[in-house]
């Protein structure tokens, strides 16, 4: 009988494979990293499958070569090896969290083995619940990152194959900054198996921008006006949830920015758009609230190009800011998609170098920290992720990956979680978490469904 637990082999800590000037300078963290001081850690990995010829592969050889990466890899993100520290100010009562290159232990390495095949992580409808045993870290919150890891690496030994997952801590890094740093491992890993040997000081072709943004006039060093860690820190409780992930080809995609286009007599409508205008309207009736009942969908938008002037892209860090649209369930299913999509393009577009100062401004004046349970309500979709994220070109020599997978972190009745598809061209992989009985009336609803079945109607 297969065995549903992972078994631990081995725990080791990573450090940087060299320390400079700029590894031994704190990290002071910006109003958008304060703000994520309540949520779980990023927990994203890819399922591979194992070299068909057993023996050209060892797996001892081969988690040598992860660590070594890693080590070379930390080199550049050193702010992942450390740990964060807080310090009280006693008049006025607040307190400075930063990243403390003084407790530098390293990332966290841990290699674990199941008795799983691949199928049968990906054969079921829904997610199975052993996946969330492939990622450390589970139920811990940023906070947490003062006695824990700020990333950990799980690799998890399945019977045919390989899941590579990481958690990184959300107050020290966003969706960008997540696959910034696994794109890079990546690439370090792929160059050490072409020249055979590894080096901190081989170019990188995306070095990461560490320093910390925060506004004119109000740092380097922002606190928090708290007379204790009670106020702000909050452990989400979420239920017991089904997963499920969607496959959405580009040709039905394609379609369906044509529909939402041609609703609106445009031709600016974004595919991203038009598609959660379709998954909010989807879940609110799968909810089935009466006519009258509000209903909110947050989309997370990346400031990095909309600042002027622009941060870069390689920003390492968090510059995510949640847009928020509300009416009634009654309008947005009455109305056709067109109608929901363009609010969302609107609310996009106008979000700009004004609306973010404004935003980070208010911050500074009246600082705060996410509360998950308030900012996940029940009558809310909440979009994470991007399929605009290189997912699948992190091949670590195993070739392109099975799928991209999530583990336990911030979810909720409404979550949805959007992936880069495995078939590449514009294809999507789109992860729904729902109670159990709205997933039912979900999985069922015909318009969601005619996308998922390239069935849309122009």
């Amino acid at each position: 009988m297969k065995s549903p637990f992972v078994e631990i082999i081995s725990d080791f800590f990573i450090k940087p494979e060299t320390i400079t000037k700029e590894t031994n300078k704190p990290t002071y963290l910006s109003p958008w990293d304060y703000a994520m001081m309540s949520t779980n850690y990023i927990q994203k990995g890819l399922l591979y499958t194992l070299p068909k010829n057993q023996d050209d592969f060892n797996m001892t050889t081969y988690l040598d070569d992860l660590k070594h990466s890693l080590s070379t890899t930390l080199a550049h993100f050193h702010p992942l090896a450390a740990r964060l520290a807080t310090h009280k100010i006693e008049s006025p009562p607040s307190f400075v969290v930063f990243i403390n290159p003084e407790n530098n232990p390293g990332a966290r390495f841990i290699h674990g083995k199941v008795n799983l095949t691949t199928d049968d992580i990906l054969a079921p409808n829904d997610v199975p619940l052993i996946v969330k045993s492939f990622f450390d870290h589970n139920n811990a919150i940023s906070h947490d990152g003062h006695e824990m890891s700020l990333l950990s690496v799980q690799v998890t030994e399945l019977v045919d194959g390989i899941f590579i997952g990481c958690s990184i801590n959300h107050m020290v890094a966003d969706g960008s900054s997540f696959w910034h740093f696994f794109n890079t491992w990546s690439e370090v890993f792929k160059s050490k198996r072409k020249n055979g040997k590894f080096s901190s000081f081989a170019p990188i072709s995306r070095p990461p921008h560490i320093k910390r943004w925060v506004p004119p006039r109000s740092g380097p060093i922002l606190s928090l006006p708290f007379t204790h860690e009670d106020e702000y820190i909050e452990r989400p409780n979420p239920a017991l949830l089904r997963e499920r992930i969607f496959h959405l080809s580009s040709d039905s995609l394609s379609k369906l920015k044509s529909k939402v286009n041609l609703e609106c007599n445009t031709t600016k409508i974004s595919t991203l758009q038009s598609l959660f205008a379709v998954v909010w309207r989807c879940i609110t009736r799968a909810w089935g609230f009466p006519a009258d009942q509000k209903t909110c969908c947050r989309l997370p938008i990346n400031n990095r190009g909309r600042l002027s002037p622009p941060l870069p892209q390689t920003y390492f860090g968090n510059s995510i800011q949640g847009l928020r649209y509300t009416t009634t369930a009654g309008e947005l299913l009455d109305h056709n998609v067109g109608w929901a999509a363009k609010m969302l393009h609107e609310g996009v577009v106008n979000h700009g170098d004004k609306s973010i100062r404004e935003f980070v401004n208010s911050w500074v004046k009246r600082p705060f920290v996410y509360k998950m349970n308030q900012l996940f309500d029940p009558r809310s979709i909440h979009i994470g992720s991007s399929p605009r994220f290189d997912m699948y070109g992190n091949e670590f020599g195993l070739g392109k990956g099975l799928a991209v997978l999530s583990g336990y972190a911030n979810k909720f009745d409404g979550k949805v979680t959007l992936y880069e598809g495995r078939d590449g061209g514009g294809s999507m992989d789109l992860e729904v978490c729902l109670l159990p009985e709205n997933m039912e009336a979900f999985e069922s609803d015909q318009e969601f469904m005619s996308i998922v079945n390239g069935e849309i109607d122009i």
